[in-house]
Order: structure tokens, then sequence, then C-alpha cells
């Protein structure tokens, strides 16, 4: 039964046959996959890889863009940072584990994160496009939002109820957690921390399409007493409300803070604002915080303080395991285990066990490299009407949040083509002039702008 998530892939297919865009099909079959679909189901097929919904969809989408467009592919810096971290990634365990755990891991970072992230550089390549992307994402993430609010209600995961009889035992490793009495919602993600910073996302970009004035006035078939745009916004910050999650919520300000930058005139004064009061208040808060979460599991005065002093200990215990494998890891399942510590909800920390300091290095590289472009776009394009609609900052933004986020959360499933594509739509946005594409509407000589890979396939 588990062959049902093929069914995104046979719908591309159709999609594509019938002559649909490429970019139609993206919007209306592999976004769906990837945002309400859950990412621990899979395809077991016999001595192949195994795809999930989304894996499903992305082949055909991504061999269609490729089959027209790579002639007109323009390679950056940024796109080897992406194409190095998953072939270091496929290495590491093939050295570690073989061939056979190999060949999966690499048809996952091949489907999961390089095809993610080129396509979604392809959707920026226009103004319309990137609206249409926004649009979609917010959509499907506010519709999950309705959705879940029965998991919060009733503390039962309804994609549980659901796919477990199409995927049995897949998803026995999830289940719904539960904080001050309310369930946390997880859904097609799993944990409720990998749901949080999904609605992170959908959330800054939410407000950003709000700030743009680019939602329309009212839904078309039915009318609501507010704005569709309010609606959208407030679909999301209910769906992050609702897992309950702390780090994807300190993410979501560190988000709103970056986003902030760019709403006045003068950027770069707001920024040396931010940094000054990051290390006159960032820093003593987080010296109390490492002082709050070194007191051990066994002190906490309450399920919180144990919770962040059992990411303490991980550090504690696992950093010594790591450094005897620095430079390969361990391999995805072969890092030895400390007993009670199952769970490593430190990405990073995790990246090193299995693959190595250099497969962490990459990550964060991609992330810090994708942020200071974005910024360096920002600034100097700064400032941007109306105040808020600068897509570089809001990207920028959900790139700390998301950087912030996973240092409590192994980052799995779904999250992972999910963050490579806000990734790859954030470089094609920069490859097509970035916030000076923004400008190019309002009148500036187009000649300025870079056009980005695909441009013309996509469309």
């Amino acid at each position: 039964m588990n062959l049902v998530a093929g069914i995104p892939g046979l719908l591309a297919i159709i999609w594509l046959i019938r002559r649909k865009s490429p970019s139609q099909t993206y919007l209306d079959v592999y976004l769906p996959s990837l945002l309400v679909m859950p990412g621990w189901c899979r395809w077991v097929l016999p001595a192949l890889p195994d795809p999930s919904f989304c894996e499903s969809a992305a082949i055909p989408v991504a061999a269609m863009f490729f089959l027209k467009g790579w002639k007109k592919w323009r390679p950056s810096f940024y796109d080897f940072l992406v194409v190095g971290y998953g072939g270091f990634i496929g290495y590491s365990e093939f050295v570690n584990a073989g061939f056979n755990e190999a060949q999966n891991l690499m048809f996952d970072m091949v489907a999961s994160a390089m095809a993610p992230y080129f396509l979604a550089q392809a959707m920026a390549a226009t103004a319309e496009l990137r609206t249409a992307f926004a649009k979609r994402f917010v959509a499907l993430m506010a519709f999950l939002a309705c959705i879940l609010t029965f998991e919060f209600k009733f503390g039962v995961n309804p994609y549980r109820m659901v796919f477990d009889r199409f995927f049995p035992g897949q998803g026995d490793g999830w289940v719904t957690t539960f904080r001050y009495g309310l369930a946390r919602v997880a859904g097609p993600f799993g944990h409720a921390i990998l749901a949080g910073a999904m609605f992170l996302i959908a959330l800054r970009l939410a407000r950003w399409l709000q700030h743009s004035k680019l939602w329309e006035p009212q839904f078309k078939k039915f009318r609501l007493p507010f704005s569709k745009a309010v609606f959208m916004t407030g679909g999301t910050a209910l769906g992050l409300f609702m897992t309950l999650v702390r780090g994807p919520q300190i993410g979501y300000v560190i988000a709103t803070i970056f986003t902030a930058m760019g709403r006045g005139r003068n950027p770069k004064r707001r920024a040396l604002i931010v940094l000054v009061a990051l290390l006159g208040v960032g820093v003593p808060m987080g010296v109390g915080a490492w002082s709050y979460a070194s007191v051990g599991r066994a002190a906490a005065k309450d399920a919180s303080q144990e919770s962040a002093a059992y990411r303490k200990e991980l550090i504690d215990k696992y950093v010594s395991i790591a450094m005897e494998h620095a430079t390969l890891g361990w391999g995805r399942n072969g890092w030895p285990k400390v007993s009670g510590m199952p769970s490593i909800d430190n990405y990073y920390l995790l990246l090193c066990l299995m693959h190595g300091i250099p497969a962490a290095g990459l990550l964060l590289s991609i992330l810090a490299v994708g942020q200071f472009r974005l910024m360096r776009n920002g600034f100097a394009n700064a400032p941007v009407s109306p105040p808020g609609s600068s897509l570089s900052f809001t990207l920028a933004g959900i790139l700390a949040g998301f950087m912030f986020t996973i240092l409590t959360v192994y980052m799995g499933d779904n999250a992972v083509p999910i963050f490579f594509s806000i990734a790859g739509f954030g470089e094609g946005y920069l490859k097509a002039g970035g916030d000076a594409a923004a400008k190019l509407e309002r009148g500036v000589p187009e000649a300025i702008v870079v056009k980005p890979m695909f441009a013309r396939v996509i469309a």
C-alpha cells in the first residue's frame, strides 16, 4: 500500500504531459506534496531508493527543468556550496556504511536538497513567479493550520490516523507531545519543533506579502469580515502558536528583527542599533541561558529546564565522540549512542556525529553566506517601498531564524527540502537582481537586472 507515496510523481507527469508549464506543475503538485503530505512516509522499493511524497514529485519536475534549461544555468559560489554539501554527505556515508546506504542517502540529497534548491531558484525568476510561490506557500500552511486545530484540541495527529494504514510502522517514532496541558501540533512534519520551523517561514512570507500589498482583498468564492491578508497571516500565526515550541518562536523573533532593519529609511543605522542591543542584552541573556541549562536534568525545577539541561548535556557527552571521527563522521546510523540520550536535539552536533565537522561547516556556510548576501543586497537597495516589502531582508531573517531553530532540533523529513527551497529561492532572487528587481518594476532600466537560470523555461 505504500506505493501511494508515488502518486504526486504520477500527477506531476500528467500535469507535464498536459503541457502545463513547469512552474504551474511546481505550484500545483510539488508544493502541496512538500507542505501538506507527511515526510516520514516512503514508497519502499526493493534494491532502490525509497521516495517520499515530495521526492516522487520532485523527480519529474526537476527533470523537465534541467532537460530544457541546463544550458542557461549560470553557476554561482552558493550553488557549489549546496552541491558540495550534498556530495560530501553522500561520500561520508559511502566511506562509513558502504554503497547500499550511500545510494539511499545520495538519492535523498538529490531529491530533497539539490532539486528543491534549484527548482525554487527558478521560481524566483520574475516578480510574478516570486509572488505565486510565496502565496501558494503561505496559503498551504494556513490551510494546514486549520487542519491541525484537530490535533491541538484532541491530542491526536490526524496524519497518523490517516497514513498509518498505508505506511504501517513508518510513523511510529512520531507521537504528539504536550506542554502546559495542551497538545503541541506536529502534523505532517512529525515533531512540533519541525512544524514550528515551517510555520516560522510561512508567517514571515505572509508578513512580506501583507506589507507588499500583494494579496487580493477577498477570496473569490466567499467573503470574510476581514481581508484575505489578515486571514493568511492569522492562520500561519495560529499554526506557529499551536506548536507551543520555544525554539522556532524565538527564531521568529530573530527573523522579525532582521526584517525590521529594512523597514526604515536608514537600515544601516537600524542594524547598528540591533548589534548594540544584541551585545548589551543578548550576551547577558545567553550567559543566563547557559547557566539555566547547566544545572543538570536531575536538578531541573520543571520540564522546560529539564529540556534545556538535556541539550546542554548533549554537548558535554557527544562532542568528544564527534571529534573521534571529525573528518567524515560515523555515518548516518553508526555513531555511538550514550545511554539515556538517544535523541540529538541539535542538528549541528548531529551532523558532526554523522558526517563530520566539514558537513556542519558547509551547512553553516550555506546559512551564513545566504544571510550575508541577502543583507548586502538589502542595504544596497534600501529603502524599498512600501516599508516592509524588502524580500532580501525577509529571506535573510528567515535564514537567521532557521539557523537558531536547528540548535534545538534535528532537521529531517520535509524540513530538509523546505529549507533548501528557501535557500534556493533567495539565491534565485539575488540572481534576478534582488531588491533592485522591485525598483525595476518602478522604472529602473532592465539592463541592471541579471536573469536567473531557467527564466525562460519555467514561465
